[in-house]
């Protein structure tokens, strides 16, 4: 057997190898990716854009943003050729030297036929040998050597026999392996400079990058914040666990972010001692004397001082303060974000008991109220008709005067004459312009639908269930509403001060004492909830158990939820009905359920079980979530937004979150998410809300009321030995079932009426 032999590449030939491998597994996806590709403009989508001032102002400076494109495409286009020419090269060498190691003809060699006779071959030796002798001035060692292989190959016996058997005069040769790097590398005197470039290299240049990486990396959340800048959130949310707006962008503006000794991108300037002063100036209610820390640091109040400025429209100067507006806008949607994901895990904290304090849903509500308004630049107070080109207030003024209008969606809902009069200061390219940007704002419905995925009989909520409410957004233009007045008013998110006020026009006198949320654990006092006291929702009348095909308390369905409020509300106010038809008619109903499902065959229960497996593959699907849906109209804002929206499910009566804030990033025309959350462990019916904000536009807010019917849960069965328990449960435990953590509506009304 022959033996193995490894070997450095003396002639360079593998090191070709390994050279034209590595580069072509670099080359050709860099190409296809990097490849510098001119964008193709499509006049119809320049037409539908807006063409007001402040937008080509705009498309300027996110021109002037990389000044150098047009060179780093030069040099990047000179790179690839030039890497494509040397892969060319190699593959040209290589080639040549697969051929030159593989074409061993002996007849080819001497230049004969290979019918030629042993004299014409020994004639054609020493006519070549004459020649290629390496004593000759003629010679060539390498080709007088093959040309002595070939001869013996053709006129020795065993040259002859090795050749037709192995296609090597020589016979069977060792099994070689070249090593594909060049044998200088191994030679002695170059051993200083390999084992230096290998200690620079691996013992200094990797770990160094390695650590600088590693050294900024864990300074980062994963979405790009700062770590310490969460803890100051985390920090100010526990210390206002109720924080108004106003607060809300003071810490906004506090970000380590903008700070110059934990981000080497802020710019400090001598003229900001002048124009920082004066801004401030300029800008009321911006509490710049504020003793907190970080809030009271020059950094945090110049950043104030600008947003504040952001948000008035206030121009500012665009060699110093201009730049640092642009810089500071871009950075707000991240930090928002990443300050609503914080007052959410202190939330789930405080329902874990490891936060003192729960924070409030207007806390979590003002958070994401800063991101349309900056993306905008405007306050929450002001109309959003300003966030269309051309309006400014002396037009809201007149159009208020001729015709309220409060928001976009009525005033989409106007016919082109009353839209045209409305706005007939404006020139027609003006008015085409705001007609068109209003036209692409988006029209969102809102629905959702609620179940009990993991239970028989999915439409009944009982104490304790899982509720999924699956969220349904379908999205529109805006301009499918021109002229259609008979689009009902989408429900808006109303604060504090607008349900206040309702609540005073709708009855509550505005003389009256106000309506005092009394807490969950002051019911035992007045004997309500204790040993022998009603428990909540004692008073109301139960309903029959609906079929098992009838729709859930909570859907949204247009028949099937005002039917169920109707029903609602005649319970909670007491209705004309005997307690001898309610019976009746509930043992009826019952009758009824139980003849329908004794007459369910098999297949119907593998068609059910089908359904529910289908729903239960959607929903555990693998989202990978874009971040790509439409292009937002922010003229104000220095790069391109996209449209983001923010969807939960809140308990307005107690003021707090039940489900974490999803983020929608990626809602083209339609998208559907599921909501999940625990119902109360004690029957009776409760009023929650679904919420929809988005991060771009305001106005755009939506709710829905969820109502549950949450019936008391099934007892477990006691007859099987291992329910058999001898020890009792203390006394104390129906108090503590009778406990609410959400006011129901019948304990609202039993409170109102005392």
């Amino acid at each position: 057997m022959a033996r193995q032999q490894f070997q450095y590449d003396e002639s360079g030939g593998t090191f070709y190898y390994f050279i034209l491998s590595f580069l072509a597994l670099v080359l050709i996806p860099t190409t296809i990716y990097s490849w510098p590709r001119k964008k193709k403009e499509d006049p119809e989508k320049l037409k539908q854009e807006c063409q007001c001032s402040d937008c080509l102002k705009k498309k300027t400076i996110l021109a002037s943003a990389d000044p150098y494109r047009a060179l780093k495409s030069v040099l990047v286009k000179a790179i690839l050729v030039l890497g494509w020419i040397l892969l060319i090269f190699l593959t040209y060498r290589v080639s040549q030297f697969d051929y030159e190691m593989a074409s061993f003809d002996p007849f080819e060699i001497l230049k004969i036929e290979p019918t030629s006779s042993m004299a014409e071959i020994k004639k054609a030796y020493r006519k070549l040998s004459v020649v290629l002798h390496p004593d000759k001035e003629t010679g060539d060692e390498k080709a007088f050597m093959m040309l002595t292989k070939a001869y013996q190959a053709l006129t020795d016996e065993v040259a002859k026999a090795n050749y037709e058997k192995y296609g090597n005069p020589d016979g069977p040769g060792a099994m070689s392996f070249g090593i594909a790097l060049p044998s200088w590398i191994v030679e002695k005197e170059n051993s200083v400079l390999v084992l230096g470039l290998y200690a620079l290299v691996f013992m200094i240049a990797l770990p160094s990058v390695v650590g600088m990486w590693w050294y900024r990396s864990i300074r980062y959340s994963g979405d790009k914040v700062l770590l310490n800048t969460s803890h100051m959130y985390f920090h100010f949310i526990l210390k206002t666990p109720h924080m108004l707006l106003k607060r809300a962008l003071m810490v906004l503006a506090a970000s380590l972010e903008f700070d110059k000794r934990h981000n080497s991108q802020v710019i400090e300037r001598q003229s900001d001692n002048e124009e920082v002063p004066a801004l401030i100036r300029q800008l009321p209610n911006l509490n710049e004397k504020c003793k907190e820390h970080p809030l009271c640091r020059m950094y945090s109040i110049k950043t104030r001082a600008i947003l504040h400025a952001h948000l008035s429209r206030i121009p500012l100067n665009l060699e110093t303060l201009e730049k640092d507006r642009q810089f500071i806008v871009k950075k707000c949607p991240y930090l928002v974000q990443e300050m609503v994901s914080c007052v959410h895990q202190i939330v789930m904290l405080a329902y874990a008991r490891r936060a003192p304090r729960l924070p409030s849903i207007e806390t979590i509500e003002n958070c994401m109220k800063m991101s349309p308004m900056i993306i905008q630049a405007l306050w929450e107070f002001k109309s959003p008709l300003l966030q269309l080109p051309h309006i400014t207030e002396d037009h809201l003024y007149f159009m208020n005067k001729k015709r309220h209008i409060k928001n976009l969606q009525q005033f989409a809902q106007l016919s082109s004459e009353e839209s045209r009069h409305l706005l007939k200061s404006l020139p027609d390219f003006e008015y085409e312009n705001v007609m068109k940007v209003l036209g692409q704002m988006p029209l969102v419905d809102f629905s959702i639908r609620c179940e009990v995925i993991d239970d028989e009989n999915t439409n009944v909520v009982t104490a304790g269930a899982i509720v999924t409410v699956t969220v349904t957004l379908i999205r529109q233009d805006m301009k499918t509403l021109f002229g259609n007045s008979k689009v009902p008013q989408k429900q808006s998110i109303k604060d504090d001060e607008e349900r206040a006020e309702e609540q005073e026009g709708d009855g509550v006198g505005v003389g009256a004492a106000p309506i005092k949320k009394q807490a969950p654990w002051s019911k035992m006092r007045k004997g309500k909830g204790g040993k022998g006291g009603k428990k909540p929702g004692s008073n109301q009348k139960r309903k029959p158990n609906p079929p098992k095909n009838s729709a859930a308390s909570g859907n949204t369905d247009t028949q099937e939820q005002s039917k169920l409020n109707s029903e609602a509300d005649s319970d909670a106010d007491g209705s004309d009905l005997d307690e001898k038809d309610s019976v009746s008619g509930s043992e009826d109903e019952n009758d009824k359920q139980t003849k329908n499902i004794s007459s369910l065959t098999v297949d119907d229960d593998d068609e059910e079980w089908e359904k529910l497996q289908a729903k239960l593959n959607k929903r555990e699907k693998f989202e990978g979530k874009s971040r790509i849906s439409h292009t937002v109209h922010c003229p104000f804002f220095p790069e391109e937004k996209q449209e983001y929206w923010w969807t939960y499910i809140c308990d307005r009566k107690s003021r707090t979150l039940l489900t974490a804030p999803y983020y929608v990033t990626n809602l083209v025309e339609r998208e559907e998410i599921q909501l999940k959350f625990t119902a109360p462990r004690w029957p009776g019916v409760y009023t929650f809300t679904v919420c929809l904000r988005s991060d771009s536009y305001l106005g755009m807010d939506q709710q829905q009321e969820l109502k549950l019917d949450v019936q008391k849960a099934p007892a477990p069965p006691t007859e099987h030995p291992q329910w058999d328990l001898s020890e009792s449960e203390p006394e104390h435990n129906d108090q503590q079932e009778s406990l609410s953590d959400y006011p129901t509506d019948t304990s609202d009304e039993e409170e109102n009426s005392e």
